[in-house]
């Protein structure tokens, strides 16, 4: 799962199993596509991928093609500073818009449980106003989750449990229990759901986990983070989520960090040869570098290309790409290659975090509408799930140590763990240190079940 495995998110067969070296023991057996090779730029050396299809998700291209009137560009984050000129020194978590769920992962005949920042959430379909809505996933009847209950014939949320139904607005509609001559008992407030400020972006659904009257029409006022090659339609690429057993803050490194690609995912993804070959795995010194950090997330620099932390959720990366398949083209069309590896990280609870992914190009953007997106989706989670195990194990042992400070636990001498030191300490700056669970929780990690089950996915 990491940066540069996930640009070879390109496909075809299971994009990035190597057809030289063995599986390990969490491969499964890959199908039989490999065709259509190209050439990444990466790390001094060049990344063989193949390609594959994704979801309908679209992707990059220059900043002039987003529409900046309307929403947030995605720029290098810039200081941000009081009145009295001094930096903000307190991240508020519950003050910007979280990716819940891309929407071609969600079917609109159904309510969909999930969680974000400890927050239980129905995202459901509202026909009536075509347009997906957050409520609070607890009836206020009986508090049953009204994820699992039913949309109506009328389009109404309705709970399972006994029928009460509400509208897009979360007001109640109908207790079938309450008798037609009687007070309208369904108007009350007290019959209301609660609704989060949602919006759908680069086909993913956002929502803001303040549920205040005052921010209402938080959209109007602040809109999730842009990223224009999510909306350029000349960019093609895949997009996929997960959730996993470990929290936000170790999934959130894994993907900062490529120099774990050889070793965690060896067998899966090519690694050329480095210049220098210091073993069997093919790793190598790392030049990252940390450019800009402040309250908003960093800048980051790398031998292949650039990359940003938007905070809380967004990590990206531009890649420039060059093709190997043998085919003749030129030094302009080579240079205007792009791939663009964008990951959203979500805090879910201590110890789980959920995971969307969508990797732009602006080429081959043919094979995306003839490969099955489930072909990529084999390819990847053999990916995610050699390195699975050990993150959970790592978080565990991370908390175990009850290490004040993420650095005592962990020794990190070399460049390669740049991104990784900076993204702590944004947390520890402006973050508090940890996610703000606003008390929901002890702050201590759920059991680790056995290996069998947390790779039962």
């Amino acid at each position: 799962m990491d940066v540069l495995r996930a640009s070879s998110s390109t496909l075809v067969h299971s994009p990035y199993i190597s057809t030289t070296t063995r599986r390990n023991k969490t491969q499964f057996p890959k199908p039989i596509f490999h065709h259509l090779k190209l050439k990444l730029t990466v790390f001094d050396s060049s990344f063989t991928l193949f390609e594959r299809n994704g979801s309908k998700s679209r992707l990059f291209m220059t900043l002039s093609s987003s529409p900046a009137s309307t929403t947030e560009s995605i720029e290098p984050p810039m200081p941000e500073l009081e009145a009295d000129g001094r930096e903000k020194k307190r991240f508020d978590w519950y003050s910007h818009w979280y990716p819940v769920m891309p929407i071609c992962d969600l079917d609109k005949r159904v309510p969909h449980a999930k969680k974000v920042l400890g927050l239980d959430l129905v995202v459901w379909w509202d026909r009536n106003e075509n347009e997906w809505k957050v409520f609070d996933d607890t009836c206020p009847h009986r508090l049953a989750p009204l994820s699992d209950g039913r949309i109506d014939q009328w389009g109404r949320l309705q709970c399972v449990y006994h029928g009460w139904c509400f509208n897009g607005n979360g007001d109640c509609k109908l207790i079938p229990q309450a008798p037609l001559d009687g007070p309208p008992v369904h108007t009350f407030k007290e019959a209301c759901v609660t609704v989060y400020p949602s919006t759908v972006q680069h086909d993913i659904v956002w929502v803001w986990p303040n549920a205040d009257p005052q921010y209402k029409d938080i959209i109007m006022k602040k809109k999730p983070p842009y990223i224009p090659v999510l909306d350029d339609p000349s960019f093609s690429g895949p997009m996929g989520n997960r959730e996993f057993p470990f929290g936000y803050e170790v999934l959130i490194e894994n993907l900062m960090d490529p120099a774990h690609l050889p070793y965690a995912h060896y067998g899966l993804i090519f690694n050329p040869t480095p210049k220098v070959k210091v073993d069997r795995e093919g790793g190598s010194p790392l030049g990252m570098e940390v450019e800009k950090l402040d309250i908003n997330g960093f800048n980051g620099k790398q031998d292949w290309g650039c990359s940003y932390f938007i905070a809380p959720c967004i990590y990206h990366a531009f890649i420039d790409v060059d093709q190997r398949n043998g085919s003749a083209i030129s030094e302009t069309e080579k240079s205007n290659r792009r791939l663009c590896l964008v990951f959203m990280c979500i805090p879910v609870s201590p110890g789980k975090s959920r995971f969307i992914w969508s990797f732009p190009k602006n080429f081959d953007v043919w094979i995306d509408k003839i490969v099955p997106r489930w072909m990529f989706h084999i390819g990847q989670n053999l990916i995610l799930d050699s390195d699975l195990f050990l993150l959970h194990v790592q978080e565990h042992k991370i908390m175990e140590l009850e290490a004040t400070n993420w650095q005592e636990a962990c020794f990190v001498p070399t460049k390669s763990d740049a991104f990784v030191v900076g993204f702590r300490r944004w947390l520890n700056k402006y973050g508090g240190g940890t996610v703000d669970w606003k008390g929901k929780f002890s702050g201590a990690l759920p059991p680790s079940p056995p290996r069998e089950q947390l790779m039962d996915r």
